[in-house]
C-alpha cells in the first residue's frame, strides 16, 4: 500500500510508529508545495493538520474513491466540507491528530458519512490497528476530556492553590494518569489545546470549556516568542 502523509514532523513520525513495515510512505512537510504531487498514485491519504486550514481540504476533492484521513479535532468533518469550495467525493475520515494521541493502542477516528464504517474498519485491518469510531464532533471524545483536566488546572494554579509540579504529581499519584495536567499540555503543545478548548466552546457554548485566562496569556506568549 502507497501511503501519502502530510503534517508537522512531529505528528508524521508517530504516525509512522504506527504503520505496518510493509507500507510505503511518502512524506510532505505542510509548507512543501505538493500541489504538484499526483495523489491519484496513493492508496491512502493522511493529512494530520488539516483541521487548522480546514480551506485545504479542496487539495483532495479531484480524489474519488481514495481514503482520505484528517485529524478532526479542532474543525469537525462535515464542516470541513461544507467549507471546500469544489465537491468532495472521496471517503472521508477524521483521526485524532494530536501531538501524543496518535502513537496509542486504540486509534480514535470518526466517518463523514456512517455508511462508510466498514470501509474505515477493513483499512485499520490492514494497518493493524484497534479503532474506536467516534462522532463527527469537534473535540471527538478523549481530547475533550484531557483538554478540560488541563483547563482545570490552570485554574487552580492561576488561584494559587498548588505549584505546577506539585498539580502534576497529585494527579498522577491521585488517578494513575501516565501524565499530570501541564506535562500533558508541553506534550500536546500550548497552541493546539488552546485552540482545541476555544473550538469546543464555540461549538458547544459549554461553561467546562471556557478557557482559563492564565492558559490564554501563556498562549499568546507562546505565539510571541515562536
Amino acid at each position: 500500500m502507497k501511503i501519502f502523509i502530510t503534517g508537522t514532523p512531529e505528528r508524521a513520525e508517530e504516525l509512522k510508529r504506527k504503520l505496518p513495515p510493509a507500507a510505503n510512505v511518502d512524506y510532505f512537510e505542510p509548507e512543501s508545495y505538493i500541489e504538484e504531487v499526483d495523489l491519484n498514485d496513493y492508496d491512502l491519504i493522511f493529512d494530520l493538520n488539516l483541521d487548522d486550514e480546514p480551506e485545504k481540504l479542496a487539495f483532495y476533492a479531484s480524489l474519488e474513491s481514495t481514503p482520505v484521513i484528517v485529524s478532526s479535532v479542532k474543525t469537525q468533518l462535515a464542516e470541513m466540507v461544507y467549507l471546500c469550495p469544489e465537491p468532495f467525493a472521496a471517503p472521508l475520515f477524521g483521526i485524532n491528530g494530536l501531538t501524543g494521541f496518535i502513537d496509542r493502542p486504540i486509534m480514535e477516528m470518526s466517518c463523514l458519512n456512517p455508511e462508510n464504517a466498514g470501509q474505515l474498519k477493513k483499512i485499520c485491518e490492514w494497518l493493524g490497528w484497534e479503532v474506536k469510531i467516534v462522532a463527527d464532533r469537534v473535540g471527538m471524545v478523549s481530547p475533550r476530556v484531557i483538554l478540560m483536566i488541563i483547563n482545570e488546572a490552570f485554574y487552580t494554579l492561576q488561584e494559587g492553590t498548588a505549584s505546577e509540579a506539585d498539580i502534576d504529581e497529585s494527579m498522577k499519584l491521585g488517578t494513575n494518569y501516565p501524565y499530570g495536567p501541564f506535562e500533558w499540555c508541553r506534550n500536546i503543545g500550548i497552541a493546539d489545546v488552546y485552540e482545541t478548548l476555544e473550538s469546543l466552546y464555540q461549538d458547544t457554548h459549554d461553561e467546562r470549556y471556557k478557557i482559563c485566562p492564565l492558559m490564554k496569556t501563556r498562549y499568546l506568549q507562546d505565539a510571541v516568542n515562536s
